[in-house]
């Protein structure tokens, strides 16, 4: 079960690049059990379209034209889409709970709802309190907080639930705790907050933060987008539109 068409794709490809000479005919029918237009616009364009194998093979170019065309209607908003290249996964889902407010935590655990079980998963890399966490696909990420002596961090670690470990991604551009994060298209948004006041003590909160990034999980980089009006703290943010 996933809902990261990327890892179907690659997966796909890795298989028919281990032994090319038997597997690239098989090419056109493996594409056609991914999600292409699930993809996101630019990996579908500047990866998936550019694919060497695909480009050569008529039928398989016929498919990614096809997606594209489906990728295009979604984002213009312009109709129903029907083909299977654009329909939804049936994926199972996972409730984690992890961080807290108090006291600073490197815990992470797993709500088996069937089972009706808490499960301890991987420990956190770094322990902090006061961070936003936001799922996108199969990956979990956590943005900054607080950290030892109550100093505000940057660091963005990512708990991957497929092969159960920690990774760290590129550090947000403004150290921030008490903020809210959500995914849209694929991407992550971190919103508010409070930062470290110059000349205070380390535990004393600044003003709320108007800043609002943008991360691209695909290029692994941090973009400042348009602030908010009012600095906010504490916030809930929801994904859809924010």
């Amino acid at each position: 079960e996933t809902e990261d068409e990327r890892l179907v794709y690659e997966s796909a490809m890795n298989w028919i690049h281990y032994d090319l000479n038997k597997r690239h005919c098989y090419l056109p029918e493996l594409l056609q059990t991914v999600r292409l237009a699930l993809l996101p616009a630019i990996y579908l364009m500047e990866n998936v379209a550019t694919e060497e194998l695909i480009t050569k093979q008529r039928k398989s170019k016929e498919i990614v034209e096809e997606a594209i065309r489906c990728k295009l209607k979604i984002l213009q908003n312009d109709g129903v889409v029907t083909s299977l290249c654009a329909r939804p996964r049936k994926t199972g889902h996972a409730l984690f709970l992890l961080g807290g407010q108090t006291f600073m935590c490197d815990k992470l655990y797993l709500v088996d709802q069937k089972a009706k079980e808490i499960i301890p998963k991987a420990d956190i890399p770094s322990p902090r309190k006061e961070f936003s966490a936001c799922a996108i696909g199969c990956k979990v990420y956590i943005t900054g907080g607080r950290g030892s002596e109550n100093g505000v961090s940057k660091d963005v670690w990512v708990y991957d639930t497929l092969h159960e470990e920690w990774s760290k991604a590129a550090p947000m551009l403004v150290a921030r705790f008490g903020h809210g994060s959500a995914e849209l298209k694929h991407c992550l948004y971190v919103v508010g907050g409070h930062t470290a006041a110059t000349g205070c003590l380390p535990a004393s909160p600044s003003v709320s933060l108007k800043q609002v990034e943008q991360y691209d999980p695909v290029t692994n980089k941090w973009t400042m987008v348009a602030p908010l009006r009012e600095g906010v703290s504490n916030a809930a943010v929801v994904s859809a539109k924010l």
